[in-house]
């Protein structure tokens, strides 16, 4: 395996298909404001992913469902502002691309137009396969996403592994070579079993992405806030903490408060 990404001043989709040929792992964390993009930008991650996971990590929210294209055309300008390196990636919501053809192709267009976002993602297997097809053929490029689609959530019925039997696993495997054939430049494969994530990673040109699929895949993804321990309302097995940001921050306001109250800020030196 490779032991850093290639040396690039911007990362495309080309050079993601190139990583993947070397078998170098893309790194991908989510980002939904300027700050922590130009940090994340800074550290080398390879995709900034403007997801609709800011429904609940940002908007405090139960799902996904209730994220409009105003709200991802809004955090993902803020992204691309930041972004000097990694490709720029924004979710395309709920009922953004399901109604129609036109409607997909006029919502992906107004992001990359109105945002500066490179790429777009959405979710699904064989019913979005004439999406994909449009907004390739159109000049956008597409990220396909596969097992948990977080958007069809009241479908699930709940958040557990898919393609754990026979026939889930195999119509799975059967829509990513299919999204790739309709022009998808990469897959996010989420929770679903590490033995079928990796035949798919192996059977593809395309890179794939993983969370909660393994280390076969050739790259991960996690929500930034997860893996930070900012967003502590729960925690998927799949997520790593590298800090415990959360109980870091509260520490912090709290000695600040105290300052305050005690008059202890601002001091001489702090004022003029």
């Amino acid at each position: 395996m490779g032991e850093a990404s290639p040396q690039v001043t911007k990362v495309t989709t080309e050079v993601l298909r190139n990583m993947k040929q070397a078998k170098v792992p893309i790194a991908v964390l989510t980002a939904y404001d300027y700050l922590w993009a130009r940090i994340l930008d800074s550290a080398g991650v390879d995709v900034l992913l403007v997801g609709d996971s800011l429904g609940t990590v940002v908007q405090g929210r139960d799902t996904t469902i209730s994220v409009t294209m105003e709200h991802i055309l809004y955090h993902a300008e803020l992204v691309a502002r930041a972004a000097k390196r990694a490709l720029v990636v924004a979710d395309m919501p709920f009922m953004s691309f399901q109604t129609s053809l036109h409607e997909a192709l006029r919502n992906a267009g107004q992001l990359l137009k109105q945002s500066n976002a490179e790429a777009v993602k959405l979710e699904g297997g064989r019913p979005v396969l004439d999406t994909i097809t449009h907004l390739t053929d159109a000049g956008i490029p597409v990220m396909g996403h596969l097992g948990l689609t977080p958007q069809s959530i009241h479908k699930f019925g709940s958040y557990k592994v898919r393609g754990g039997n026979e026939e889930e696993a195999d119509q799975i495997f059967d829509d990513a070579m299919a999204l790739q054939d309709a022009g998808a430049f990469a897959l996010v494969l989420e929770k679903i079993p590490v033995e079928l994530a990796a035949r798919i990673t192996a059977a593809l040109s395309i890179p794939t992405i993983g969370i909660g699929a393994g280390p076969q895949c050739d790259g991960q993804v996690l929500v930034t806030q997860d893996m930070v321990g900012l967003f502590t309302r729960f925690k998927p097995r799949f997520v790593r903490r590298y800090l415990a940001l959360e109980q870091t921050l509260e520490e912090t306001f709290r000695r600040f408060v105290a300052d305050v109250r005690q008059r202890e800020f601002p001091s001489e030196d702090e004022s003029y």
